[in-house]
């Protein structure tokens, strides 16, 4: 751990090491699966996919994170945090690889690999945070999911210039990001051969924890992930045909979505430098559930405003994201613990985010218009900010249910 460097330059140049590893893990969380979209059609039309069989392929990763994110911390309790980050990793390049190439079935082989491995990477990267930063929880957690958001637009915005000068086509603009894989592997391989030793020791010291799903903080947690993950994917789903059904051009829409996307960015930095301004985080909690309720809100009743809804939800977003991973280590005694309340909130989590935007269109057909699912939406934000005042207490879960932990105000 840092805190067990003794000489200032070392903890430092060990601290840099670390913080560079977790950046290089989180931007391969996301990149290798938003690129499909832009490439859909190219993908289809190439391998004769319905439009049914063409949602299943970009869905497929969202239920893998649903279904896997449970395993998550038992596969690292059997390999150690650093192995098992490292085995995660060497699964994603394989899914990108096999998903890039052209024989039959294998886009579908490599992206359910795809899928396991950025669930189990979605779990263990918090649990690292807390392990190796818990001094510097929401600050590390802004900065690398900001990252994983930028790095995410990049490869939106690239993936079709390549897919249309490359003969390989869609296959090569989306195998390409096996590189950022390869590069995470090497840095944490030579990490592992030189502190392997001390991380099978610590492994084996790793104490006793209480399973989160047994506790109601716990499940505040999880609700507060949840909640955030369906504003987020709702608006990623459906704002650009909301915009364009009210008359935004096509390509104003997507202007629209890409500087949200920017926004978000860095409302993400934002959010993990004030998150610990105050004694707990029920007000940055409250206030950002808030912003995506006057979001949706707003996008139902006053739809002509649409640039500051597009700004609100942006700044809502970002930051929201930022504030539910650092729960998972805020809310926990450990990082064993960490990553067990991680798998559970985001298996949870990332199960809604696949229902919600499919929920959200089926309320659409059946009322014939905006209003119903984006006033419903709304409805479940102010559930969302009412969760963030009961996940952002300042307190733990421990063997006593509920009990505030002593000094565990982590900075």
């Amino acid at each position: 751990m840092l805190a067990g460097t003794r000489n200032p330059s070392q903890r430092t140049a060990r601290f840099g090491a670390a913080f560079i590893g977790v950046l290089l893990i989180a931007v391969n969380l996301r990149v290798s699966f938003v690129s499909v979209g832009p490439v859909l059609v190219n993908i289809s039309s190439d391998l004769g996919l319905s439009s049914a069989a063409a949602g299943f392929l970009t869905g497929l990763p969202l239920i893998a994170f649903a279904v896997f994110s449970p395993l998550a911390p038992g596969f690292a309790a059997r390999l150690s945090l650093d192995r098992a980050l490292w085995m995660s990793l060497l699964i994603l390049g394989s899914g990108i690889v096999l998903r890039s190439l052209p024989v039959p079935g294998f886009i579908w082989a490599g992206t359910v690999l795809i899928g396991v491995a950025i669930a189990f990477l979605n779990v263990l990267v918090p649990s690292l945070v807390k392990r190796d930063f818990p001094l510097r929880v929401s600050q590390v957690t802004g900065s690398y999911t900001a990252a994983q958001a930028a790095f995410a637009a990049v490869g939106a915005a690239v993936v079709v210039p390549v897919a249309q000068t490359s003969p390989a086509g869609w296959r090569l603009a989306l195998g390409a990001w096996v590189g950022l894989a390869l590069i995470a592997m090497a840095v944490l391989l030579s990490w592992l051969r030189r502190h392997g030793t001390s991380a099978v020791h610590a492994k084996k010291q790793e104490p006793a924890h209480r399973s989160p799903w047994g506790s109601a903080l716990g499940w505040q947690v999880t609700a507060f992930m949840g909640l955030q993950s369906i504003a987020f994917y709702v608006l990623m789903a459906w704002l650009p045909t909301i915009e364009q059904s009210r008359g935004v051009p096509a390509a104003t829409a997507g202007v629209h979505l890409s500087a949200f996307l920017l926004i978000s960015v860095f409302a993400s930095l934002g959010a993990g430098a004030v998150l610990h301004r105050g004694p707990d985080q029920r007000l940055v909690s409250f206030t950002s559930g808030a912003l995506v309720f006057v979001t949706f809100l707003g996008l139902a009743l006053a739809p002509d405003l649409i640039l500051l809804w597009v700004l609100l939800g942006a700044v809502g977003c970002g930051s929201l994201i930022v504030i539910a991973l650092s729960l998972f280590s805020l809310r926990t005694v450990n990082h064993p613990q960490a990553a067990s309340l991680s798998g559970m909130a985001q298996s949870v989590g990332y199960g809604l985010a696949a229902v919600g935007p499919v929920a959200f269109g089926a309320l659409r057909d059946a009322s014939g218009d905006w209003t119903l699912p984006l006033l419903g939406t709304a409805g479940a934000m102010a559930i969302l900010a009412l969760a963030g005042l009961f996940a952002g207490r300042d307190r733990v879960i421990t063997e006593s249910a509920g009990r505030p932990g002593i000094g565990q105000r982590a900075r």
